[in-house]
Formats: C-alpha cells, sequence, structure tokens
C-alpha cells in the first residue's frame, strides 16, 4: 500500500497534535512531517548533505509563523521549477481577505479557518476532523479536482 507523505508547515504544538490526531482517523497510510516555518519546510523540501528531499503528495500550511511566515514559503515554492506544482492547502487563523487572496494567487487547493473555541480555550478539533476526513482523503485518494 502507497504511503501518502504530508508535510505539515505549522508552529502551534496543539494544532500539530489537532491534525496528527485527526490523520489517524483517516483510512489511508501516512507518512508525517512537520516543520515549524517556512524556512523548516524547504530543508525538507531540498533535503541536505545528510537527508534526502521529501516529496510530499500535500502540504499543510499556516500562514503565521516566525523566520519565513506561509505567504513568503509559498512564494518560494512557486518560484522553483522542483517544487511549483505542490499541492497545497492553507489551514490559519487569519481572516485577513488580503492573506485569503494572496494565496488563492499563489495556487492553494483550499483555505481553512483555525476555530477556537473561547468558552474552554481549547482548539476546536470538530472542522480538523471534517477537513481531514472529506478534503484530505480526497486528495491523497486522487480524487480531488484540481
Amino acid at each position: 500500500m502507497k504511503r501518502n507523505i504530508i508535510l505539515l508547515v505549522e508552529d502551534d504544538e496543539l494544532d500539530i497534535i489537532s491534525v496528527e490526531r485527526s490523520l489517524n482517523r483517516l483510512d489511508t497510510a501516512f507518512e508525517l512531517y512537520s516543520a515549524f516555518n517556512g524556512i523548516e519546510a524547504l530543508n525538507l523540501l531540498k533535503g541536505d548533505a545528510e537527508l534526502p528531499p521529501i516529496s510530499p503528495d500535500i502540504v499543510l500550511l499556516d500562514l503565521n509563523m516566525p523566520k519565513m511566515n506561509g505567504i513568503e514559503f509559498l512564494k518560494a515554492i512557486r518560484k522553483d521549477p522542483a517544487l511549483k506544482d505542490l499541492k497545497v492547502f492553507v489551514m490559519t487563523t487569519s481572516g485577513d481577505s488580503s492573506d485569503r487572496e494572496a494565496v488563492t494567487n499563489l495556487g492553494v487547493l483550499g483555505y481553512l479557518m483555525k476555530p477556537l473555541n473561547f468558552n474552554d480555550n481549547r482548539k476546536n478539533v470538530n472542522s480538523m476532523d471534517a477537513f481531514v476526513q472529506f478534503h484530505l482523503g480526497r486528495i491523497l485518494n486522487n480524487s480531488y479536482l484540481n
């Protein structure tokens, strides 16, 4: 069975755990790589002397990160001939319409708002589960329309 490779670019530990838990509910094999910012993600994608580059089936990308944010990362991969066709899905707390427009212009598959539950200050995982089960499951099984 093919193992899907997923690159999660996210600086929030709770969101990383939430994504991983949701992915574990999928009926598909996967390998999850995590990067805390765009620079780390580019290093994973390009590899180095010690590690070969990874070739993810999908990149799950946060926008608000230190060092290199999501929009800067998207611009960098879209300029790189070896990376320009990566499938990217944005998951962010940013409701800024200029962010949404920028990533849409950079060719993302979609944009998911990460909701917060303000009553108990924990992340709401229901939206994440729905995203993973519907969208990500279809993307990894190659049945998602580009």
